[in-house]
This record gives structure tokens, sequence and C-alpha cells, in this order.
């Protein structure tokens, strides 16, 4: 398994879908991008699913990351809502197999918690633990495009620590093994 490596983290939405990207080089991740695609301009489910699938395979071209990480839709009472995100997951998953990368799938919780320690943290907690993790000095203005870098930080403790290296479980493994970055 290569220790130098790009991940791209989705959070699939047909309203806004956000991303993130993170380059790992061993044990140091660092933020490469991330932002949001804003597809509530377009009332065609159809055509929201094309700009979703079209701007993956953007992120991928630009960025060529080696492995991309996707937050599963969580289970809800609308079904309409749940097949809709299911929906925008699969045509991003259809876009990242399309560009033969490997994908793997979070559910909200678990990137939470190896996020921040809980699975029930709110969006702005799991925001702010990133920007302290990574040492983002502003605030993203949507935090659709904090949870897609959540995907890819949750992605890269949970490879890394199987790597048979010293991995990480989350933010706290995180900060025992590095006091110094944390302010």
């Amino acid at each position: 398994m290569a220790t130098d490596r790009i991940i791209l983290g989705i959070d699939p939405g047909t309203t806004i879908m956000g991303y993130g990207l993170i380059h790992q080089k061993s044990s140091v991740i660092e933020m490469i991008s991330l932002g949001v695609v804003k597809l509530s301009q377009y009332h065609d489910q159809a055509i929201k699913l094309k700009k979703i699938f079209e701007r993956t395979l953007w992120l991928i071209d630009e960025f060529k990351p080696d492995e991309a990480a996707l937050e599963s839709p969580f289970y809800g009472k609308n079904v309409q809502s749940m097949l809709k995100l299911g929906r925008a997951q699969g045509v991003a998953m259809a876009a990242a197999l399309f560009r033969e990368l490997p994908i793997f799938e979070y559910s909200p919780k678990k990137i939470k918690q190896s996020i921040t320690g809980n699975g029930n943290a709110s969006k702005q907690q799991v925001a702010a633990m990133l920007m302290s993790l990574l040492s983002l000095r502003t605030a993203p203005r949507y935090l659709d495009a904090t949870d897609g870098l959540a995907v890819a930080v949750c992605h890269y403790f949970q490879k890394f620590k199987g790597m048979g290296e010293e991995g990480y479980s989350g933010w706290k493994g995180f900060i025992s093994e590095n006091p110094d970055r944390i302010t």
C-alpha cells in the first residue's frame, strides 16, 4: 500500500455536492483542495446527475487521486430524499469507476466518529476539528465542502491504520501522536 497518495472525498448531494482532496505523505496529510458543486439552479434531476458525473470526472482528471471515498446516504424518514442521495452517490461512484479509481464508502456516523471522536458531532464540530487537524486558516463558506474533506480524512484514518504502521483510529490517536500540531 502506497504511503504517498491523493484521496478524493465526496459528500454527495443533489442540491450541493461537497468535495475535498488530501495528499498523504507517510503519516502526514495536507489539504489540496475543497469546494462544492452547486446544483440548485438545475430543476431536472437527470441534469443534476449529469453535472455530478461531469464534475467528479473533472476532479479526478485535474487532481489525479489514487482513491475515492464517499459518504453513504443515511437512512431517514423521507424516502424520496434518500433515493435522490443514493442516485447522486451512485453517479459519483460511476465516475470514479469509469476512471478505474478504487472507491470506498463510509457512513456519516463513522466519518464524524473518525474526525471528532463523536459519531453524533455537528457539521460545525467536524469543520472545526478539520481546521485544526489540517492547519486551515479560514473556514470554508459551505459546510458541505468540509463534509467532503472529512470523508477523505476519515478514509485516511481507516486505511492508514490498516497498513500495519502507526496508524490512527481517529482524532484522539492523531493528537496523542502529534501534540505539537495542536494549537
